[in-house]
């Protein structure tokens, strides 16, 4: 967490906006265990349960425009 006053009251949140979702615990799309995904690298994300791997946002594992082609994918299922 950036504490100091070096830098800008912006970035210092934005910052520790990253680091709080980077750090939550989601909830596994394949065995449903909450708070067991986490960050391995870089996109990468593993659940501690099942050991399942996907990838997903940088720093969190759902992002707007995945929900959004998600949302899109499953009207086009319907049809």
């Amino acid at each position: 967490m950036l504490r100091t006053v070096k830098f800008g009251r912006k970035i210092r949140n934005l910052y520790n906006e990253a680091v709080k979702s980077t750090k939550a615990g989601y909830e596994c799309p394949k065995c449903g265990k909450v708070g067991k995904m986490k960050r391995e690298s870089y996109s990468i994300w593993l659940c501690k349960s099942c050991g399942a791997i996907m990838a997903g946002g940088a720093y969190s594992l759902n992002t707007e425009a995945g929900e959004t082609i998600k949302r899109i994918i499953s009207t086009l299922h319907k049809k």
